[in-house]
């Protein structure tokens, strides 16, 4: 009870410099600023794994029938990670779509990501806590975790370009308009204004509400993503935070040119449908977490090459 008090003491003490100190002031976050970001959090996160070796190496958390060694949980640890940046991608494409659709300034966007990723990491340990008690409980629910992979990724296959997306008919927008008046004009980075004795939205809350959202549907995907690789509640749930948390700097850093990965929407189809199997399978077949993190490597890698092939072949033509 102890780690897990101080990992969330962390995540609120990092949020609190984050808002309160580095990013007081609304500024456009730059490319090169969201790259010192993004290399933070990544180190952040790959230095964890460091506390993730000793403390499971040392016995520090109680552990089911299936207990990890340090190396084992460090692989686990950093397998979940990478499964989790990597669907966080198509995350990115969504939020960049709802911030054109609504006019976000780019100075707000920030403050928008950040409260909608301190929204995304509660709900996420509630869903992260649920599937843990499910997982455990009811065995069987491993093939519905599965087949909610194979589905996701057949949808992503099947799927057309992002701009299909509508977010106006998020039913989120109906809601809020059903307990708040909403403005048309931006009141800086307000997301909400009184006005007499009225507490007036701003078109920022309503974006906020439609990235929360957002999210959460993502995180039906995400969640049984996770719980293939492992069911050890404390890994799956600091994995996934720390992809979260690297989500708002990703995004500053991917959103300008993530339209020419072409090939990345097909490894986050394989990334998906790899899961989706082990997870079918993992009553009858263990499959080493070693080969599940060099089968996510080399999908993102080989999305990522072909991408950057096909560009420069255009480019020459």
């Amino acid at each position: 009870m102890i780690i897990w008090t101080g990992f969330i003491l962390l995540i609120l003490i990092l949020l609190g410099i984050d808002l309160g100190i580095l990013n007081k002031n609304p500024h456009q976050v730059s490319t090169k600023e969201a790259m010192r970001w993004t290399g933070l959090w990544v180190t952040l996160s790959l230095l964890f794994s460091i506390f993730i070796y000793y403390a499971y190496t040392n016995r520090w958390l109680p552990q089911g029938s299936h207990v990890l060694s340090g190396e084992e949980a460090v692989i686990t640890y950093l397998t979940g990670y990478l499964v989790e940046q990597s669907l966080s991608i198509d995350n990115i494409f969504v939020i960049a779509i709802i911030f054109t659709y609504f006019n976000i300034p780019q100075a707000n966007q920030h403050r928008v990501l950040f409260w909608g990723i301190l929204g995304a990491i509660i709900f996420r340990g509630i869903m992260i806590g649920l599937g843990a008690v499910l997982m455990e409980r009811f065995t069987w629910i491993v093939y519905i975790f599965g087949i909610i992979l194979l589905y996701a990724a057949y949808k992503m296959l099947k799927s057309g370009t992002h701009e299909s997306i509508h977010p106006e008919n998020n039913p989120t927008i109906k809601l809020v308009k059903r307990f708040f008046p909403v403005k048309s004009a931006f009141h800086g980075d307000h997301f909400f204004i009184k006005e007499g004795r009225l507490w007036v939205a701003t078109p920022l809350f309503i974006a906020l509400m439609v990235v929360e959202t957002t999210d959460i549907m993502f995180a039906f995907d995400s969640i049984p993503a996770i719980f293939a690789i492992t069911t050890d509640p404390f890994i799956v749930f600091t994995s996934n935070i720390f992809a979260i948390l690297g989500l708002r700097s990703l995004y500053f850093v991917l959103a300008a040119f993530i339209d020419k990965f072409e090939y990345l929407k097909y490894s986050l189809v394989a990334i998906l449908a790899f899961v989706g199997v082990k997870m079918l399978v993992s009553h009858h077949l263990h499959l080493p977490d070693w080969l599940s993190l060099a089968f996510i490597v080399t999908a993102l890698s080989v999305g990522v090459v072909l991408s950057i092939w096909k560009e420069k072949r255009e480019t020459k033509e």
